[in-house]
């Protein structure tokens, strides 16, 4: 934190390089700050090492950014360009455009556990009355009351390579609904303002993101997030030390598939491109090899422009592949030798990218990406981190084995477990599929003792109809529950207006026709034609408990075992 700005709040997202022209710079004499940064990717499991995350602290950007008052610095890859940005007056009304929309003010509490350390602006003032200080991703302590009385330096990051920089008045108790709106009006952003029913703000960080409700305040979820992260993660103390929060504008959970289909805006459009090509390169979509390099070859048309022999060659892309593929496809037996087969990776993206027309515009390659994306079941889902057990086979298994990273993707169709380091998908269950439970932990002061998520679901097996169980182990085991909560309740009213408004229509019609038709290709069919896709469940690879029709338990695994 640097002495000349005590009140510097840094919140941030991912992205990747992008080149900004000299004279666009001295273009941006107004509104906001537009900063191409490259962030590294990183995945939740392993943690990398302590000495690379550290080099990627946001704060190691803070000094030069801070220094920057109405002027352009250019260091190389990063371009800051700051200016100051007042809250408007007077006070936004709850009526803003776009939040009524879309339900926000409805009792989805899924993030009703933050309510407990966010009670509202009282905390910050009353924090002032006692001295106490006001800590945001640096130990350095500063009075409430100096936050209060000086405009509040704001970052907010979006997935397309942009990054806002505010100087807020009364930035302490701004909140999402004024901030987005305030975004909406910068000319620079140039986003409609129907972008406010389709991406909101979250905090995030590589060990806890949550979706942000109109009401909330940034700063007091920032001020408070070692604690939420505390309670949230299975972190290390040390690595909830080194976590800083991410205020990110994302799109919104609660935004319908079939709604975002019939988007015409070429910058929403973007946007969403940006954000789909992120969790491509995760690994928080699965998708199929082929999958992956006809994405890849897409994404790489967009940024490259036509394909020029003279440039992108098989070593160009054997350099540059991780840009536009997940690691996990790029890993390869021999990678290390630096030869390319027929089948390497790079040889196919290469291929697949020749294959683009020069005369197909960005404009249809950004909607194909989407295409595809839309198709999948997770599509658009927010993610939580959780492990499973993998089943014991043999004396060897029972002694080394270890229980699965997962990550939990729970959309407005289903919910789904996601193999964290194969990248592939466990379970895919609708909600008409799964009946769930949440339990505490029977041990609440053993931090070995984690909260539970449960999901049953029928299946057949050999002949008989059963049902199966699958424990999902998270400390946001609370916040899956209610999210899930939320979105049958989104479904039940749904239904019951369907047969208020017409009773002769049967209830399987109120499903939106567009989810179920886009779904079919990628799951129902390769889940039948294909058992091994990365779209099929893996019930293998999971330990369940199963029960007969009648409730007797008449198989157990792994924990279950000492159940029954």
């Amino acid at each position: 934190m640097l002495e000349n700005e005590p009140n510097t709040v840094y919140l941030t997202t991912m992205s990747t390089t992008e080149s900004m022209d000299s004279h666009q710079a001295d273009n941006c004499q107004n509104y906001i700050t537009v900063i191409p940064v490259e962030y590294p990717r990183s995945r939740v499991y392993p943690q990398p090492p302590e000495y690379l995350v550290d080099q990627y602290r946001v704060g190691a950007l803070s000094t030069s950014w801070c220094n920057s008052s109405h002027q352009t610095i250019d260091l190389g890859h990063v371009l800051y360009v700051s200016q100051r940005f007042e809250r408007d007056k007077p006070h936004l009304g709850t009526t803003a455009v776009g939040y009524g929309t879309i339900g926000h003010d409805t009792d989805r509490d899924w993030d009703r556990s933050l309510h407990s350390h966010t009670s509202g602006s009282s905390d910050a003032t009353q924090q002032s009355k006692d001295g106490s200080s006001a800590e945001l991703q640096s130990d350095d302590q500063q009075p409430a009351q100096l936050i209060a009385s000086k405009p509040l330096k704001m970052c907010v990051y979006l997935m397309s390579r942009v990054v806002l920089h505010m100087d807020l008045e009364d930035g302490v108790n701004i909140t999402v609904q004024e901030l987005v709106q305030s975004i909406l009006q910068e000319e620079e952003v140039g986003l409609p303002r129907v972008a406010a029913n389709i991406f909101t703000l979250w905090m995030c960080s590589s060990l806890l993101e949550v979706q942000l409700k109109p009401h909330h305040k940034p700063y007091e979820i920032c001020h408070k997030w070692r604690t939420l992260v505390s309670q949230y993660s299975a972190a290390s103390e040390s690595s909830i030390e080194r976590d800083e929060p991410v205020l990110s504008f994302q799109r919104n959970v609660f935004f319908s598939r079939r709604d975002e289909e019939k988007i015409k805006d070429q910058k929403l459009l973007d946007l969403l491109y940006e954000e789909a090509r992120y969790n491509i390169l995760e690994g928080r979509y699965p998708c199929e090899v082929p999958h992956y390099i006809m994405l890849g070859a897409i994404q790489a048309r967009i940024e490259l422009g036509p394909y020029n022999p003279q440039v992108h060659t098989i070593q160009y892309f054997r350099e540059h592949q991780c840009k536009f593929l997940p690691a996990h496809v790029t890993r390869s037996t021999w990678s290390w030798l630096r030869i390319s087969g027929k089948n390497s990776p790079e040889v196919r993206l290469l291929e697949q990218f020749k294959g683009i027309s020069t005369n197909t515009p960005v404009r249809k390659l950004v909607r194909k990406y989407l295409e595809f994306c839309w198709s999948l079941p997770y599509y658009g889902g927010a993610f939580f981190q959780g492990q499973v057990e993998q089943p014991v086979r043999g004396l060897t298994s029972l002694i080394t084995h270890q229980d699965i990273p997962v990550l939990v993707a729970i959309n407005a169709q289903g919910v789904y477990i996601i193999d964290d380091i194969q990248c592939t998908l466990l379970l895919g269950l609708k909600y008409e599929e799964l009946s769930w439970d949440f339990a505490k932990p029977s041990q609440e002061d053993n931090p070995d003792c984690l909260p539970c998520l449960f999901l049953q679901f029928m299946v057949l097996e050999n002949g008989t109809r059963v049902s199966k169980i699958l424990q999902v182990f998270s400390k946001q085991a609370v916040m899956m529950d209610t999210l899930i909560s939320g979105f049958v309740e989104e479904i039940k009213q749904k239904t019951t207006a369907a047969y208020t408004d017409e009773p002769d229509r049967p209830a399987y019609d109120t499903s939106t026709d567009s989810d179920a038709d886009t779904q079919v290709p990628l799951t129902m069919v390769n889940r039948r034609e294909l058992p091994q896709s990365c779209l099929s469940n893996k019930l293998s690879k999971l330990t369940l408990a199963t029960f007969d029709e009648d409730g007797r338990c008449i198989g157990q695994m792994g924990s279950w075992a000492f159940s029954y």
